[in-house]
């Protein structure tokens, strides 16, 4: 269940009150009259269930409660209410297979803003990745998947490309361009300063690496895994399961290429520098491409489910 807060004009109470009624997803209405003084208005809350949200927040910003009021949605922990069940039992569909559109594109634009923690987190997990090549561990390779924020950026692309955001495309690319470039030179720096004060030396890229060569030599698996994770990846944003998203991390192997990228130029390895291009530009393009038929997959098998009930599907605005 999530849980409803609206700071609603008082001339709108009544329809506000009236489109949750109508709604069968909608419960334990609360109106608390003149509550909300920043903007003024009656506060209304109401307890709905995850698959009827959509619909919900629909038809209060069609009412204009986001431009005249607001509207703010959060996860409930624990409900224990025999109306809630009730909800759930009425609402369409299942809880987890439904898509809380404003929720999503809220997270990932979030998410996905080149901001200084971002940038830090990508070159962070780009060194690690810069020294799991050197060393060929495959234990530091995981840890730099892990720590890379890049799927954000990644899930921001897909979701412009199915709603037509060409703003938020650009923005996601422009992003996920310029984190890579400064997580690949601060890695590069710091390898040629490494070098310089011999901590490497310039055969550490010469000698099998058994453990790690896969990062530089992609292949048809590497298109193959970042099909998977890609559609893993934006299951696990649009159910709000953290803990797959953790394992779409470990499956790709975009940081883990920059990192290799960076310390082949370093040591001038140009084999090494193509495979990782090659690898970063495909897992890339795997998972936008699986994100983007994901979404449209979810987008299309809601419609059908809600239109079985009657009722319309509600998408974000954008």
């Amino acid at each position: 269940m999530l849980h409803l807060r609206a700071i609603v004009p008082a001339d709108r109470t009544e329809e506000v009150c009236a489109a949750l009624a109508d709604n069968p997803g909608a419960t334990n209405v609360v109106v608390i009259p003149g509550a909300a003084r920043s903007p003024e208005g009656d506060l209304v809350t109401s307890d709905i269930a995850r698959e009827a949200a959509n619909e919900i927040i629909k038809s209060l910003q069609d009412l204009g409660i986001e431009r005249e009021g607001a509207i703010a949605v959060e996860q409930i922990d624990l409900t224990l209410a025999d109306s809630a069940d009730k909800a759930k039992k009425l609402a369409p569909g299942h809880g987890d297979d439904a898509v809380v559109w404003e929720q999503l594109q809220h997270n990932i634009k979030e998410n996905s803003e080149l901001t200084w923690s971002f940038i830090v987190f990508l070159a962070l997990a780009t060194q690690l990745a810069g020294i799991a090549a050197l060393i060929d561990s495959p234990v530091l390779v995981i840890g730099a998947m892990v720590l890379g924020p890049e799927f954000a950026a990644v899930a921001a692309i897909c979701y412009g490309l199915i709603f037509r955001g060409p703003q938020m495309v650009w923005t996601a690319s422009r992003n996920l361009v310029i984190g890579f470039v400064v997580a690949i030179l601060v890695t590069y720096v710091c390898a040629e300063v490494s070098l310089m004060i011999d901590v490497i030396h310039q055969g550490m890229l010469d000698k099998p690496r058994p453990q790690t060569a896969f990062i530089y030599s992609p292949d048809r698996w590497s298109f193959i895994v970042a099909l998977l994770a890609g559609a893993a990846g934006v299951l696990s944003l649009t159910a709000a399961k953290s803990s797959a998203l953790v394992g779409v991390f470990i499956s790709v192997t975009t940081v883990p290429a920059a990192g290799n990228l960076a310390v082949a130029m370093a040591l001038w390895h140009w084999d090494e520098i193509r495979g990782s291009l090659l690898q970063l530009g495909v897992n890339i393009l795997g998972m936008v491409i699986a994100g983007v038929v994901t979404l449209i997959v979810q987008r299309v098998v809601w419609r059908v489910v809600l239109r079985r009930r009657g009722r319309v599907a509600a998408g974000p605005t954008t």
